[in-house]
């Protein structure tokens, strides 16, 4: 198996909304913000080449969305999927797996394009089967008035009309258990529905992507929850559970959406858990 970082574009959200009620002078400190109160965040996705089997997690923004419609998200560097992926060698379509983590636009739109005339849509990855969980689909289909804005039809619903789209079948906790991907999954309730959480086994180490359960290295403490997950107190729960055994088995935590670190460990101290060790892609891949 190897693993590769694939960097599909970085943006900012404002520092509140991802800290939720947690002050910003503490915030601040592990994710400063700028003028505008906005901080930076990536589009971390990763791809396994594992046989014949290429799987993408997660897709990013993507670029069919308007002007209007980025300007909100201050995009800033130079990163894209294409370049990410021919560093390495491949192109999109080599990909025979895109498992998206959950159907918030920044995780899955760049699963989809406009076609050639810009008239209607196609499959970014013409070749791959796309993977989600089937309660997380009928959530993102028949959003709530909260998540409306980060279910868009146009990322999802021409998954479907494709004839590509597929469920993971267990959508309990499988934990290290492998899926239909080869791999555990975590199932996680409080940023939405039934997101799921990629846990690799890989060379004898436990690499977890992270997604939105734990979006950055300064989202450890246990009350530093998003302003954006739904059920902040099921987050509590689960990211207790998740980093208790995260600092117990020295698993490697993959961050999709920290622009500053890449790998972290955890470890428990006197004050809870807290980060142990920064590392990168390429120390460890």
């Amino acid at each position: 198996m190897n693993l590769y970082p694939i960097e599909s574009g970085n943006f900012k959200l404002d520092g509140g909304a991802m800290f939720g009620v947690v002050p910003k002078t503490l915030w601040n400190k592990t994710n400063p913000a700028d003028s505008n109160n906005l901080i930076d965040i990536a589009a971390r996705c990763l791809l396994i080449e594992e046989g014949k089997r290429l799987i993408l997690i997660d897709t990013g923004m993507g670029n069919k969305q308007s002007d209007k419609f980025f300007s909100y998200y201050s995009l800033w560097g130079n990163h894209s999927i294409d370049s990410s992926l021919a560093k390495y060698g491949f192109h999109r379509d080599d990909i025979t797996d895109v498992f998206m983590t959950h159907l918030h636009f920044d995780h899955c739109g760049g699963s989809v394009l406009w076609n050639k005339d810009r008239t209607g849509y196609e499959l970014a990855f013409k070749n791959a089967k796309y993977w989600t969980n089937e309660k997380h689909w009928n959530w993102a289909t028949k959003p709530n008035n909260r998540e409306k804005a980060s279910f868009l039809h146009e990322n999802i619903l021409p998954i479907q009309e494709s004839g590509q789209l597929n469920f993971i079948t267990r959508t309990e906790q499988v934990f290290l258990d492998k899926s239909e991907l080869g791999f555990g999954i975590f199932f996680a309730d409080g940023h939405t529905e039934k997101q799921m959480i990629p846990m690799i086994n890989y060379k004898g180490n436990i690499i977890c992507f992270t997604a939105d359960l734990l979006p950055t290295a300064g989202h450890i403490p246990l009350p530093y929850v998003m302003g954006y997950d739904t059920r902040p107190l099921i987050t509590l729960d689960e990211k207790k559970v998740f980093l208790e055994m995260a600092a117990e088995k020295n698993f490697l935590l993959l961050l999709e959406h920290d622009a500053h670190n890449e790998i972290i460990t955890v470890e428990q101290t006197e004050k809870g858990i807290r980060l142990k060790e920064i590392l990168t892609c390429q120390a460890i891949f």
